[in-house]
């Protein structure tokens, strides 16, 4: 086989604006964030050294910089140096904000004596500024409530308008070093993609990542969407792109919405590996991911203790507020002998090697990550046929699909295949293949055609 050769991208700096990237939180999120920024270093973005990852969230430097640390022990950081903070550069050396802050503050704007701030200090423990705070309300990211800026003297010099106005001064402070050069810019989050929506320089091409589901229950195409959601939409064509991880995804969009939107799809690259069929299993089903409510794991147990397949167990990896809950269901249902909840794992790829079958019982997805891990590793999985992604990957084959919320649907196609061997090992050998359709090569080759397309177009802004 010829080796893959990808199309080159457009000469230009590359930017991906993530609200925040800490290790161990947002889970998929921060997974295909950082597989981004590492496949354009792939792609040769700034010789090798992979778009700068701008991150918005007021911790302090040396979080920031432990933060760089664990991501590059964990090779998921190309460069940790291109990994940047809009507070850590806010700081003056000599006390107070940095002079492209400074400049951006209108001396005129004033604070409402009624407003709460939360005042950002040096680590000598000098102001430099200080955000309103904004308690239980998920707009926050939208207030007009200014923030204040220091001088040197900890005195304030002045007042951005809101966070878009801070946000903006540092994108515009970051994009001041490019001269002339076109600018790229990868958002991966809708809060700041509503901030953003009206960046018009002209050097400026924004593709928008969309990383969850967009419904709320019951999760089909024309269900409600929570406010954000609604308010994204109304801006979703002033970007130059959007991109989906899944056609599935992107067509109920396209059917709801129109397509005044440029609305493309990019898998998220998921890396392939090297699986251990020496430590499979028989009889062991697994879920795998987080104890949440719209998991349902109470189905994946229900279900496999209603298959009653002799010999076979069931292990639950994973941590999160339905512990408790389905520790009590496993002692009434008096299944302690056969299903347990093994906790959080640091080797993930073990656990797949190890089972038979992976069981997911989801209400809902945004992107399959998880499912395509386990094809990866030969694993066939079980899932209930939910929105998003899932349906995508398991219609090509490497497992079977039952309809949501029918548990005896999953029991009985648990039962199938743990006592057809034969059918198993028929998944399990297409299930890599299956999976190659979310390989960093075709998803290099999805977005490098995405921003080719915006690059030679004008912006939309």
């Amino acid at each position: 086989m010829l080796p893959h050769t990808a199309p080159a991208l457009p000469d230009a700096e590359y930017l991906v604006l993530s609200s925040r990237l800490i290790p161990g939180l947002d889970g998929g999120y921060t997974i295909a964030t950082l597989a981004r920024a590492r496949q354009l270093a792939g792609a040769g973005v700034a010789e090798g050294a992979g778009p700068q990852l701008l991150t918005f969230d007021p911790g302090t430097a040396a979080d920031h910089a432990a933060h760089r640390r664990t991501f590059a022990e964990q090779g998921a950081l190309t460069d940790p140096s291109r990994m940047r903070n809009l507070f850590d550069e806010a700081v003056a050396s000599d006390g107070g904000a940095a002079g492209w802050l400074r400049a951006a503050a209108d001396a005129a704007v004033t604070a409402d004596p009624d407003v709460e701030y939360r005042v950002l200090t040096d680590a000598d423990g000098r102001p430099f500024a200080a955000l309103p705070v904004i308690p239980g309300n998920p707009d926050w990211h939208l207030t007009a409530e200014p923030v204040l800026v220091y001088d040197g003297a900890g005195e304030v010099a002045g007042a951005l308008h809101g966070f878009r106005g801070l946000y903006r001064a540092w994108l515009d402070h970051v994009a001041a070093a490019f001269g002339d050069r076109r600018i790229v810019v990868i958002c991966e989050s809708r809060q700041l993609g509503e901030l953003i929506a009206d960046w018009s320089d002209p050097r400026v091409r924004i593709v928008h990542t969309i990383h969850t589901m967009h419904v709320e229950a019951p999760y089909t195409p024309d269900a409600t969407m929570n406010t954000l959601w609604t308010r994204w939409f109304r801006l979703a064509d002033r970007f130059d792109a959007v991109i989906w991880p899944t056609a599935t995804q992107r067509d109920d969009v396209v059917a709801r919405f129109g397509d005044s939107a440029l609305h493309a799809v990019v898998p998220n690259p998921i890396a392939p590996v090297e699986g251990r069929d020496d430590l499979r299993e028989d009889g062991l089903v697994v879920v795998l991911g987080r104890l949440a409510p719209g998991k349902r794991i109470d189905h994946a147990i229900r279900a496999f203790l209603a298959a009653d397949v002799p010999g076979a167990r069931m292990e639950i990896w994973g941590g999160g507020p339905e512990q408790e809950r389905l520790h009590a269901l496993i002692e009434e249902l008096d299944a302690g002998d056969r299903v347990v909840l093994a906790g959080y794992t640091d080797s993930p790829a073990t656990v797949l090697d190890r089972a038979s079958i992976l069981v997911t019982s989801t209400a809902f997805e945004g992107q399959p990550l998880g499912v395509v891990e386990a094809l990866l590793h030969g694993t066939p999985v079980i899932s209930y046929d939910v929105r998003y992604g899932i349906r995508d990957v398991l219609q090509q084959g490497g497992g079977a699909l039952v309809p949501s919320g029918d548990v005896d649907a999953l029991g009985d196609a648990i039962r199938s295949l743990l006592t057809e061997p034969d059918r198993l090992a028929a998944l399990s050998a297409e299930a890599p293949t299956v999976a190659a359709a979310w390989s960093p090569e075709r998803s290099l080759d999805a977005l490098t055609a995405v921003i080719a397309a915006v690059a030679s177009a004008p912006p939309r802004r």
